[in-house]
């Protein structure tokens, strides 16, 4: 199992939360801002999602 790992493209990391930002030009900075953006909207739509699920089933629940 672990060999198939080893085969596997490994995803280039765009971002380490708490990196080093001196080195980072002006445009890699505003790159990194979109991405985190656009991760922070993915995070709140599956929250909202995951929170309107357990609204119903509280609600099937409770009757």
């Amino acid at each position: 199992m672990a060999a198939d790992d080893e085969d596997r493209p490994r995803k280039k990391v765009t971002h380490e939360i708490g990196q080093d930002l001196s080195l980072l030009s002006v445009g890699e900075l505003a790159e990194r801002i979109a991405l985190l953006q656009g991760e922070i909207e993915r995070l709140q739509a599956a929250s909202a999602s995951k929170q309107k699920s357990r609204s119903a089933a509280d609600k099937f629940f409770k009757s």
